[in-house]
């Protein structure tokens, strides 16, 4: 039997467990993509299931936008125990999705990708998805990619966002529908769209909080981009917090406290335009309720950030969590 649906994961309060209860579900078929996957619990589970005649296959992004190689290592493991493996389509600059389908009626839509880090280390949530449309093309993608197609285009009716496709009118419509308060959990500002989108909320009374993760993770490039997003959200009414008791991955929406957005793509132009990325839409109330709790718990031990100068580079020194070079958010 499957989990409840749908299912929600916070991160690091759960843990592994749950991701790897998810792929021990596989009977017939497992398909995993992954921007980054190192965990080795979960790669072991992942080869069980291969020895135990389920039909698995396993697609990695190649390299991280900066150009280094974090799957190598899993890529020739998997290789070695027959897993069929192969690195993810060439027509994206990034495979940044975070996904797994089990037997083709359940889908786990994810923040945090599978490595250690984001168990222990990191604010991230995972949404485990059975409604029937949201994991038919789920699937419908892994094939595409699988087949490096170029012509596969998702239904916009299924309730997923898509890069290079659908996600950045759909985030900014979920922004619009909003009409009393907007809960926004992302760690990276880099899209004019979303950012009008964000302050034209707040412009019409909603009541718009951001948590933020300040400095951490955000590249020399999009420094910039982010910490003017954050100066002008502040001057058009919205609270800006910067998260405080964990490392800020997630990437979270909620509108009026009753709808949400889970995905991998943070707010950024090319994880709108260039990559590889998946989120999907939530009504259900009490996975919703659940994400709000835990919203309003970083919140409380959060406090308010006024982002520096962007262009003064002596005042971005923030020292509440050691630099992580592998933890750079694309």
């Amino acid at each position: 039997m499957f989990v409840p649906v749908p299912h929600l994961i916070v991160q690091p309060d759960d843990g592994v467990a749950p991701v790897l209860d998810f792929i021990r579900l596989a009977h017939t078929s497992l398909l995993i993509k992954q921007f980054t996957f190192s965990q080795p619990e979960l790669m072991k589970a992942v080869v069980e299931r291969k020895n135990a005649g389920v039909k698995v296959r396993v697609m990695l992004n190649p390299k991280r936008s900066g150009g280094d190689r974090a799957n190598d290592g899993t890529f020739e493991f998997f290789k070695s125990a027959g897993v069929d493996i192969k690195w993810a389509s060439p027509k994206f600059y990034v495979t940044h999705e975070k996904s797994i389908v089990v037997d083709g009626k359940a889908a786990l839509i994810a923040t945090f990708n599978l490595c250690e880090k984001y168990f222990t280390l990191t604010r991230d949530y995972g949404v485990i998805v059975q409604e029937p449309e949201k994991v038919a093309q789920v699937v419908e993608g892994f094939e595409a990619d699988w087949a490096e197609r170029d012509d596969w285009r998702p239904s916009p009716e299924s309730g997923l966002l898509w890069s290079n496709s659908n996600s950045r009118e759909a985030m900014s419509r979920f922004i619009d529908s909003a009409e009393k308060t907007l809960e926004v959990q992302h760690p990276k500002f880099v899209d004019a769209t979303i950012l009008d989108r964000i302050a034209e909320a707040a412009h019409r009374g909603v009541e718009v909080r951001v948590l933020c993760g300040g400095k951490h993770g955000i590249s020399d490039w999009d420094i910039l981009d982010t910490f003017s997003s954050l100066r002008l959200m502040h001057r058009a009414g919205v609270k800006v917090h910067k998260q405080k008791n964990l490392r800020l991955h997630a990437k979270l929406l909620i509108a009026d406290k009753v709808h949400a957005i889970v995905g991998s793509m943070n707010i950024d132009r090319s994880a709108f335009d260039l990559r590889r990325e998946l989120g999907t839409k939530i009504n259900d109330p009490g996975v919703v309720t659940r994400l709000l709790a835990v919203f309003e718990g970083d919140w409380e031990s959060s406090h308010r950030y006024d982002a520096p100068d962007p262009l003064d580079p002596s005042l971005h020194h923030e020292n509440d969590f050691p630099h992580d070079p592998e933890l750079t958010h694309e």
